[in-house]
Order: C-alpha cells, then sequence, then structure tokens
C-alpha cells in the first residue's frame, strides 16, 4: 500500500503502552548496512512477547513492535549483505544478531552473545507487515513448510529441537518431556522421530490421547502418580525435556533420571526449583539450563520438520487482530501456538 505521496506504507501492532497493542500505519523501513528488510507472511505469538507488551523486560523502549517467531520473504537488501537476495523465504528467532566480538561470540557460541539482540525487545519485530533485521538473523525456510508452519518453529521449535539434540541421550533411551502444550507438543513429535521412547507428562489426562497420537510411547498423569518413580521402573529416563514453567513440577520428576541423566530445562520461570543436592549425586545427574540457538540451528530445526513431517498445532489470526491472537495465546486456551498472519 501506499499514501497520497506515493510512499510505501506497512502496518504494525506495536505496543505504545504496558499492556495496550495498537496497529498503526507507518513508512515501510529502509534496511542499512548489513541488514535485511523482510515481508513478513506469518509470526507466531509467544509467551515471552509479554516482556514487551506487559513491560516485563525494564529497559524496552516504546513504542515497539513485539514478535519474534517470524516467516517472510526478503524485500529489499542493504549494503554488505550476502548471500540472501529478493525473493528468499526466511525466518527470524529469539536468535536476532550478535557482535562478533564478544568472549562467547569468538569462540564460536554466538546464542551466548553478551551483545545479543532479540526481535521484538532490542528492535521492532514481526507483528508488522515488514520488519529490518541484521543478516546474521536470518535462517532459510525449506520450500516444503508453510510461512504458518515455520513462524512457530522459530522460537518455540527450534528450543524443543535444540535441547533434544544436545541432551545426550541416544536413539533407543528413555526420554519425557514434561508438559504437553506450545513447546511440548513439538517436543513429543520431534522425541519419536529422533528414535527415543518416549514418556509425555501432563496434568490429568485430556491430553493423553493427543500426546499418543503425537507419538508418545508412554503418559503420566503427574497428578494421579508418582512420576519419578513411574519413570525409574521404565529404566530411568535419559534426559527429561522441561517445558513447564513450574518449578514443582520440574523439582518432582528430578529423581526419574538414570544414573548420569539430565534434565533440560527450557520452561522460563523467575520462582526457584527445590532440589537438595543429594538427589543429583548419587546418580551423577544434572539440570541444566538452554538457550534457543542461532539462525543455523533454526534451519536444521525447520530442514528436520519438514522431512519427519512434524506439524505445530496453531490458531491463526489476522495482523489486525494482534490484540486478540496475543490475549488468545497468554489465556492458556490455544491449541497450541497462535500465528499472526499479513495476508501477504
Amino acid at each position: 500500500m501506499s499514501d497520497n505521496t506515493g510512499a510505501a506504507r506497512s502496518r504494525a501492532a506495536q505496543v505504545t503502552e504496558n499492556g495496550k497493542l495498537e496497529l498503526v500505519d507507518r513508512e515501510v523501513p529502509t534496511p542499512g548496512r548489513g541488514e535485511v528488510l523482510v515481508a513478513v507472511e506469518a509470526c507466531g505469538v509467544c509467551h515471552s512477547d509479554a516482556f514487551t507488551v506487559e513491560g516485563w523486560m525494564p529497559g524496552i523502549e516504546l513504542p515497539r513492535v513485539p514478535g519474534h517467531e517470524i516467516a517472510g520473504r526478503v524485500e529489499a537488501v542493504g549494503e554488505d549483505v550476502e548471500p540472501w537476495a529478493v525473493g528468499d523465504r526466511v525466518g527470524v528467532g529469539w536468535f536476532g544478531g550478535h557482535c562478533g566480538h564478544c568472549d562467547p561470540c569468538r569462540r564460536g557460541d554466538m546464542i551466548s552473545c553478551t551483545n545479543g539482540v532479540v526481535p521484538g525487545i532490542a528492535y521492532d519485530g514481526g507483528y508488522a507487515d515488514h520488519v529490518v533485521v541484521p543478516q546474521s538473523a536470518l535462517a532459510a525456510i525449506p520450500d516444503d513448510l508453510s510461512a504458518v508452519q515455520a513462524a512457530p518453529l522459530m522460537c518455540a521449535g527450534i528450543t524443543s529441537f535444540n535441547a533434544l539434540r544436545d541432551s545426550g541421550a541416544r536413539p533407543g533411551d528413555l526420554v519425557a518431556v514434561l508438559g504437553v502444550g506450545g513447546l511440548g507438543h513439538l517436543g513429543v513429535q520431534m522425541a519419536r522421530r529422533m528414535g527415543f521412547e518416549v514418556v509425555a507428562i501432563a496434568r490429568g489426562t485430556d491430553k493423553q490421547e493427543q500426546a499418543e497420537r503425537l507419538g508418545a510411547h508412554h503418559y503420566l498423569d503427574s497428578t494421579a502418580v508418582d512420576v519419578a518413580e513411574e519413570l525409574t521402573a521404565l529404566g530411568g529416563a535419559a534426559a527429561i525435556l522441561a517445558t513447564v514453567t513450574a518449578p514443582d513440577a520440574m523439582s518432582a520428576v528430578v529423581g526419574g533420571l538414570r544414573p548420569r541423566g539430565r534434565m533440560v530445562v527450557v520452561g522460563a520461570s523467575t520462582d526457584p526449583m527445590q532440589i537438595p543436592p543429594f538427589a543429583l549425586i548419587p546418580g551423577s545427574t544434572g539440570v541444566v539450563g538452554h538457550a534457543s540457538g542461532t539462525s543455523k540451528d533454526s534451519e536444521d530445526t525447520m530442514r528436520f520438520v519438514a522431512l519427519q513431517g512434524i506439524e505445530a498445532m496453531v490458531e491463526t489470526y489476522p495482523l489486525e487482530q494482534a490484540a486478540e491472537g496475543y490475549a488468545r495465546m497468554m489465556s492458556g486456551d490455544a491449541r497450541f501456538r497462535v500465528v499472526l498472519t499479513t495476508g501477504a
């Protein structure tokens, strides 16, 4: 679209004050040196978008456009950009660029960059028709993966995939997925396709049929059984992917790890876990956190998903209903991810 001066215009849902998303019309941004303009086709709504929308992270400058699960096409490139070209299908996730000169970057650990930036927090994100991002943030989307399917993989998907493949578990090992939600429903599918014996753990039985349909070999209702005892009876978990945000639930399953097993925590919470040291020492077990991954890790995730026929379960909302889509995701009623679409 364009205004009466002929200048190209672009819609964006921006945070003008804490808790308020407002749809505005603005000029299409121009990429600078090392930057790329992406025409957004879809953007997932993530719970961590609340950092921006609700003002949970201090120092975010308003107005700011949220969104770090972006899928679209390259519309323009700035100077010194390669190998990206106009028309390329690309995604952008939590990893929104790195500095290249801090100690983690110099060691090749770009996701741990001390100056790393996140779309929708450090700069305007994907609740918009267009977004400008550093070229290092771009991940190529496979041709056989739609934008709506690709978008949630840029955070929820890569987080689960990377945590599982770095967990130390091997094909045939028992792996448990704690929580069958936005991350967990992808984690169950990924764990099954990686060749693990998969245990899905959730509260109640309402998710049992779905978890088994997604690929779980076993289902444990944490309100009815001692999960740690049940995992031990199955031989002990080589890895537990903890996708919930309930520290008590995480603490309760640690005893189900086999010797030298690890619980990998990807469910973000500011509350402490209560795990006595003696729960870890006898079996040399461990509890570790795991960040999402770089743009190349996102490419690995999408390629794996496309090859294995994994599907993100999503509800879609048009961009002009960004506030409604955000509220739906935050309510916890969505099954399992909300994706905003631009109609592009």
